[in-house]
């Protein structure tokens, strides 16, 4: 258990500083910008490793991952209808569309539906550690970005009815890769019985 919360303590810990807008200028300012981000992208990294090696190491432990509720099987159904926006807005988040315009940030939205999704199939400790706090994160980042007027990583840029097909076909290709493929490669859990 306490690989993944180093795990997660360690990536919320760097991606608090980008909510704290004088704190990261100090940060720049003191090391650099290209310092700054390639240091944040390296600890982010390690921080997944840890959060999957941590997850992994908790889901074979049993008795150290006890189950705090047990799901309806309808929760499964749910999960799988709430990725496919999850997807599309995923890749949204990196394609001038209308949807991610509209959306404004489709990231963050694509995190809280998988975050949530995964809480209602998932009632183990180290589900409700992953997914929770992943929720948590991304409810206070969303104030955050209103705050601060974030604009994400397109900026400004404007999108057409070519980038919502964009959008549509890639986070519905992921989705079927995941779903029919990569979950269990990236998991060990089949999407499909």
């Amino acid at each position: 258990m306490w690989m993944l919360l180093g795990g997660l303590a360690l990536f919320f810990a760097a991606h608090l500083v980008p909510t704290l807008p004088k704190l990261r200028a100090r940060l720049v300012g003191m090391i650099g910008s290209g310092a700054y981000s390639g240091l944040f992208a390296l600890v982010s990294l390690v921080a997944v490793v840890l959060i999957v090696l941590g997850y992994g190491q908790m889901q074979g432990l049993g008795r150290g991952n006890p189950q705090l509720w047990v799901s309806p099987s309808w929760t499964r159904h749910a999960t799988m209808l709430l990725m496919v926006p999850a997807m599309i807005l995923l890749v949204a988040a990196y394609v001038p569309s209308r949807i991610r315009t509209a959306v404004r940030h489709p990231m963050l939205t694509a995190v809280m539906l998988w975050a949530f999704a995964h809480l209602l199939a998932n009632g183990d400790l180290a589900s409700v550690l992953l997914f929770g706090s992943f929720l948590a994160y991304t409810l206070y980042d969303r104030i955050s970005v209103g705050q601060r007027a974030a604009l994400g990583p397109l900026g400004t840029a404007q999108g057409s009815a070519a980038g919502d097909v964009a959008a549509i076909g890639g986070g519905l290709a992921l989705f079927a890769l995941l779903f029919f493929w990569g979950h269990e490669k990236l998991t060990g859990v089949p999407v499909l019985p």
